[in-house]
């Protein structure tokens, strides 16, 4: 039987010239043979109301197809007869292997009758077996959280909340959707949640405790930590006291010094134990203890309530920051500011443990917000406190502590420079506060002074008065009791004026400013120029009355001005320069009008006294027939005058002011005798009487050379030269060319001293008539005198001058 393939059947083309009822036709044919769907066609004969033309038209295809079949029936008839007789010759094999299924169905019957029974008994023992390891297995797990269930009480009551939060959470991520007791689902599902608000509350109250708890520990520990870093400065102080000894010692030469470096080991600081020294927050010597802290946290944290605790956490520690910042209007700041800042220090030494430890619990930028707000407060509180404030000492104490607290809490990475600047900013405050006590110290102390002799017992005595100052003259220790040239005010001021200077220092150190001594030294002149300058002065205007005082006042500034180098090179070792830097940037001593009118005003009472000698040279005859050779009687009793004073001035004034003042006083009598001769009271005088006062300043001369052995040559030289005005004159009224006073070379060498004005007036009186030289009267054939004649055109010319 030959198969055919199936192809695509496709109508015969219409004519062009056929109608659309062959068209239709040809449509219809082509889709019977595409076995397309006809019911378009269908729908479109019964809408046009033509169905009888469908109805032919399938008809033609179906007659059409007729033939087609029949030739396809003759193709294959032949085969389709074969194909009947094998079907045929095949029923007998059928109906034998019928019979043979028949028969072998009978036996399998009988034979899987006994094993079917088997099977169901086998099933249902199977069944059974199933329900009973269910049922252990819903045992099992109803064992096993109950299990659970007993632990998570347990650490209940032991208040191990996390182990039976993770009870908790076995039973609802485990157990609770496979409980097979409906029952006791229930009951998990209500106490689940109950246990967790259960264990929220009890460990926010732990926390709260803890909150409660840690302010009282941070007071403790900032106090602490405040004072470890006091400790720590005071060694370094102590250090800088070594080194300054070693420098001083250095300095004056001493080669039997032996340097050595001492090593000490560093107690244990709060800085390392605050990042070291805690395991896991835990208590350590301090009782910082954060373990409620960080117990919270993780118990939040396996609630699902991380954010929110933290954002409590956050929330409370800043109000706790914000009542710390309240300062108390019933306690003086002095007595509550440590209290203040220690607070707030130990505040910021526990955020920066839970910041470094706590994974997260407080970010980076919320410690830094807080300590910007504290900061702010902090400033703010100080401006007003400094503010109101008028003692130096009240200001330098919380100056200080606010320091340490800046050197604590620097360690720990906190910026504190606003909190530096505003002590930088109180600085010409605190100076001039310190200024005006030191001006009542002062002025009570010169107030109290006795102008005598400071007497020393005991060899404590001088260290504290004279050699804690370097006021000594000579290294060598002298022997007691010992009387100083000085007063006790001097000691007394050095004192003022050293506390002036560590105060200042300080104010000044520690402060962010790593060079001040400027600063100090700027302070330290005003405390010299304007405060004990101007107290010296206002002493030795109004309470010197004699001479002793006076010249007790002047040792004393000779002393001060020993002290003054003292003070600066005090000031510049408390301030941590080289002692050749400070005496590079000196100045004139500070005390300088004070000195002047300590040894002016010494002057001028030792002249009133010479002045009242000095009025003896009215009984000096100016007419004499012979010079007196043992000198005028008034130059006598200055002499032994002036030798009086010297004895007992050696004693206590040094030897330059001792030199300065007898200068003044020798230059004055100079200018007493030359006034002399000048004033009125004087009309004639003669060459006897010139050689008598030439005769009395040789003695005054000798007197002068005689302090060589108190000053040096040059000095007594030097104190020649007071007595230059009188000596001059006298040379050129007994010169025998007195005329030679008009060459300018000799009287600039010879004459320099002298007073044109004065000369002529004094030489017109030099008319004595048994001279020839000088005399009025005689005959007119007498030759003049050349002495007389130089001396005559001497005086015209210096008329002529005029």
């Amino acid at each position: 039987m030959q198969a055919s393939k199936m192809r695509r059947k496709v109508a015969p083309a219409a004519a062009d010239g056929d109608s659309s009822e062959k068209l239709d036709q040809l449509l219809l044919s082509s889709a019977i043979c595409n076995n397309e769907d006809l019911g378009p066609f269908v729908r479109k004969a019964f809408a046009s109301g033509k169905p009888e033309t469908l109805m032919h038209h399938l008809r033609h295809f179906a007659r059409s197809k007729e033939s087609e079949i029949e030739e396809v029936c003759k193709a294959h008839y032949q085969d389709f007869i074969m194909a009947v007789d094998d079907l045929r010759s095949l029923l007998s094999d059928v109906d034998s292997l019928k019979s043979s299924l028949y028969n072998s169905n009978i036996q399998l019957q009988s034979v899987a009758g006994p094993l079917l029974s088997s099977l169901d008994a086998f099933v249902e023992a199977r069944n059974i077996s199933k329900n009973v390891s269910l049922a252990l297995e819903s045992v099992r797990k109803c064992v096993k959280l109950a299990d659970l269930c007993s632990r998570a009480n347990f650490h209940l009551s032991n208040n191990n909340f996390y182990m039976a939060l993770k009870c908790v959470d076995s039973i609802e991520g485990e157990f609770i959707g496979k409980t097979p007791s409906s029952t006791l689902r229930r009951m998990l599902e209500k106490q689940i949640p109950e246990i967790r608000s259960y264990i929220e509350r009890k460990i926010n109250k732990e926390f709260g405790d803890w909150l409660v708890e840690i302010r009282i520990v941070s007071r403790n520990l900032g106090q602490l930590a405040i004072g470890q870093a006091s400790s720590a400065r005071q060694r370094e102080e102590e250090l800088r006291v070594k080194q300054r000894q070693a420098e001083e010692q250095s300095r004056l030469s001493l080669r039997d010094c032996v340097y050595a470096l001492e090593e000490e080991d560093d107690e244990d600081e709060l800085g390392d134990q605050g990042k070291d020294g805690y395991n896991n927050g835990g208590s350590g010597g301090l009782g910082f203890d954060l373990t409620p802290l960080y117990k919270a946290d993780h118990i939040h944290q396996t609630l699902g309530l991380e954010d929110r605790f933290r954002q409590y956490y956050f929330e409370n520690r800043k109000l706790q920051l914000t009542s710390d910042f309240q300062v108390s209007s019933m306690t003086p700041f002095l007595e509550s500011h440590q209290t203040f800042f220690a607070q707030i220090a130990g505040f910021f030494i526990v955020e920066d443990r839970v910041f470094r430890t706590s994974g997260g619990l407080i970010s980076k930028m919320d410690v830094e917000n807080l300590w910007e707000t504290a900061v702010s407060k902090m400033c703010s509180v100080l401006e007003d406190q400094f503010s109101r404030m008028q003692t130096a000492n009240h200001l330098l104490l919380i100056k200080d502590y606010v320091s340490l607290l800046g050197v604590t809490l620097r360690r720990y990475g906190y910026p504190v420079d606003p909190l530096l600047d505003v002590l930088s900013k109180h600085r010409d405050k605190y100076h001039e506060l310190l200024l005006s006590d030191c001006r009542k110290q002062i002025g009570e102390v010169l107030a109290a002074d006795k102008f005598e002799q400071m007497l020393m017992k005991k060899e404590y005595e001088y260290s504290m008065n004279v050699l804690s100052f370097q006021l000594q003259t000579s290294d060598i220790t002298p022997a007691f009791p010992f009387v100083a040239p000085f007063s006790s005010t001097v000691p007394d001021c050095c004192r003022i004026v050293r506390s002036f200077i560590e105060d200042s220092v300080s104010f000044m150190s520690y402060g962010g400013q790593l060079e001040f001594y400027d600063v100090v030294k700027k302070y330290l002149d005003r405390l010299l120029n304007e405060v004990l300058d101007g107290a010296l002065l206002k002493l030795i205007n109004t309470s010197v009355h004699g001479v002793s005082q006076a010249m007790q006042v002047a040792a004393n500034m000779a002393v001060l001005e020993r002290a003054c180098d003292f003070f600066f090179r005090h000031a510049a070792q408390l301030s941590g320069i080289p002692l050749r830097m400070a005496e590079r940037g000196r100045r004139q001593f500070p005390l300088n009008n004070a000195r002047a009118a300590a040894e002016e005003m010494l002057s001028g009472l030792l002249k009133a006294k010479v002045d009242g000698f000095m009025t003896l040279i009215e009984n000096v005859n100016w007419m004499a027939d012979e010079p007196p050779l043992s000198g005028n009687e008034f130059v006598n009793e200055v002499i032994i005058y002036l030798e009086t004073l010297v004895s007992t001035a050696q004693q206590i004034l040094p030897a330059m002011v001792l030199k300065r003042v007898l200068q003044d006083v020798l230059s004055h009598i100079s200018e007493k005798i030359v006034g002399t001769l000048f004033g009125d009271s004087v009309k004639r005088f003669n060459v006897n009487a010139v050689m008598g006062l030439d005769v009395d300043i040789r003695l005054l001369e000798s007197f002068a050379d005689n302090q060589a052995s108190l000053l040096s040559e040059a000095d007594a030289a030097q104190l020649k030269t007071a007595l230059s005005e009188a000596r001059q004159l006298i040379n050129l009224l007994l010169s025998n060319n007195p005329e030679n006073f008009l060459n300018a070379v000799i009287r600039e060498r010879s004459y320099n001293a002298l007073d044109h004005r004065k000369l002529v007036t004094i030489s017109e009186k030099l008319r004595d008539p048994s001279d020839r030289l000088f005399g009025t009267f005689g005959g007119r054939g007498l030759k003049q005198n050349p002495k007389k004649k130089s001396l005559d055109a001497l005086i015209k010319r210096l008329k002529d001058v005029s």
